[in-house]
């Protein structure tokens, strides 16, 4: 598979172009010019109303005004770790815990890997990479681990759209180290996002994991929104042994405990928890659905929500992305409500939230995270995991105080309508303004504090009743 890549991408510095974008203002003569130039044929040929790479554009850009610009965020370092004195295993067999990206920072992460690196008591360590930096501190952290004498096996995703070749070499240089280097399955992208690590402790093996919702990357790690949630559960450890065994062993992950994967059973979880609410609904007990993700794109999941909104149930999502769903359509969807947050972070967290008879937000509300966006792709064609959130705190954090000022915010949101386009949401006469960046750039995170925080603003002022 390495030598396949490898090849495909000197193929492709030299690749013929099958997509040429221009801006409809381009003169006919240059447009033909350009087209000539690169051999493109007139079928390939996508005229685009205003401006092209916006990506590209700060280079246009070198004026001094900070003005313009944000003020500078330095993310908080969890305290519940810094508690512990910085002892990452203490604060996780204290309790479950989630670091909230970028406003805690993603230095949790690494730490928790190069402890486990440097720590005689850890004799193994199992790690999935899809995306990292240039300079990476985990695959730093991996090769010390493997130089030291552990047991390392590392997942390296080589489909990772436009990282093929950065992957390549970390992978070569992790085998140098003494590192197993695994590059899953040909067929199917390994998008997961785990860690897992052996430790002996009192004459037993205990694991400690990590499952987060975005990539090993400290770069993106700053201004994208992303969940690590850290635990030792040996339920929920013996399930992401599972997954690696998975992806390094091609064995079928039977007998999941806690968590489900994709292919196999994750569409299956999603869709049986949202025809569980339709039951509810039926039944006359409170039912509700919350989703954030990064796309809402899968026939299948948007059908079964329109079913489950002319049951009755009431259905919240924020979808940063593409939604290909229609809300408030008389028959079909006037129970769904979508939203979008665009601001300063770019949102990436993917949760899920099935109110399980008792409506949404409560304790008894059946939560997940996820690296899965709602997709045939990450349904299909992807090795994606869907973890529980079963402890009272971070269930706190992720329902009544992540996802409720998610809700919430009315400064930087857009509300999706039923004819497909959008429009600014602003705070009506007497609302107070909420912004959901702000928010959590200037309060501490439940399970960071390691106490509950029952006082968060989100939690006391939103409540499904006030924002219908």
């Amino acid at each position: 598979m390495v030598r396949l890549f490898e090849s495909a991408l000197k193929r492709r510095r030299r690749g013929s172009v099958i997509r040429l974008e221009i801006e409809t203002a381009t003169p006919a003569e240059l447009r033909r010019f350009v087209q000539r130039a690169l051999a493109v044929a007139d079928d390939e040929v996508f005229l685009v109303e205003g401006m092209l790479a916006l990506g590209e554009l700060s280079q246009l850009i070198a004026v001094d005004r900070p003005d313009l610009e944000f003020v500078p965020y330095n993310p908080r370092f969890p305290e519940r770790i810094r508690d512990h004195a910085g002892d990452c295993f203490a604060a996780i067999r204290q309790k479950d815990l989630v670091v909230h990206h970028p406003y805690e920072s993603f230095d949790a992460v690494v730490q928790f890997l190069q402890q486990a690196a440097r720590d005689p008591d850890v004799i193994a360590i199992k790690q999935t990479l899809y995306r990292t930096s240039k300079d990476s501190q985990i695959v730093r952290a991996l090769v010390e681990a493997a130089e030291a004498g552990k047991s390392v096996t590392a997942v390296v995703e080589l489909k990772a759209r436009f990282d093929e070749e950065a992957n390549i070499r970390w992978a070569r240089d992790l085998e140098r180290a003494g590192a197993q280097v695994v590059y899953g399955f040909f067929e199917l992208k390994t998008h997961s996002k785990l860690s897992q690590v052996v430790r002996r402790e009192g004459g037993a093996l205990v694991s400690y994991v990590h499952v987060g919702t975005g990539n090993y990357h400290p770069v993106t790690a700053r201004i994208y929104t992303d969940l690590s949630f850290f635990t030792s559960d040996p339920a929920i450890a013996r399930d992401v042994g599972r997954v690696f065994n998975y992806v390094t062993g091609y064995a079928q992950p039977a007998g999941l405990e806690k968590m489900v994967v994709s292919p196999v059973n994750l569409r299956q979880r999603i869709c049986q928890h949202i025809d569980e609410e339709i039951a509810h609904a039926k039944a006359g007990r409170p039912a509700a659905i919350w989703m954030k993700d990064n796309a809402l794109v899968d026939p299948e999941i948007i059908d079964k929500l329109y079913e489950a909104s002319r049951a009755g149930v009431a259905v919240d999502l924020v979808v940063r992305g593409i939604c290909c769903l229609r809300p408030g359509l008389p028959g079909l969807s006037e129970n769904i409500r979508v939203k979008s947050i665009v601001g300063r972070f770019l949102e990436h967290s993917r949760v899920y939230c099935f109110g399980a008879g008792h409506g949404l937000p409560h304790p008894k509300a059946a939560v997940y995270i996820s690296s899965a966006d709602m997709m045939p792709r990450n349904l299909d064609r992807r090795v994606e995991a869907l973890c529980p959130i079963l402890n009272p705190t971070v269930h706190d954090q992720v329902v009544d105080q992540i996802m409720v000022a998610n809700f919430k915010d009315n400064q930087q949101s857009w509300q999706l309508l039923p004819d497909g386009s959008s429009k600014r949401i602003t705070a009506s006469a007497g609302e107070e303004p909420f912004n959901v960046h702000k928010y959590f750039m200037t309060n501490p995170s439940l399970s960071g504090r390691g106490k509950s925080f029952k006082k968060s603003p989100p939690r006391n002022l939103t409540q499904r009743a006030e924002r219908a």
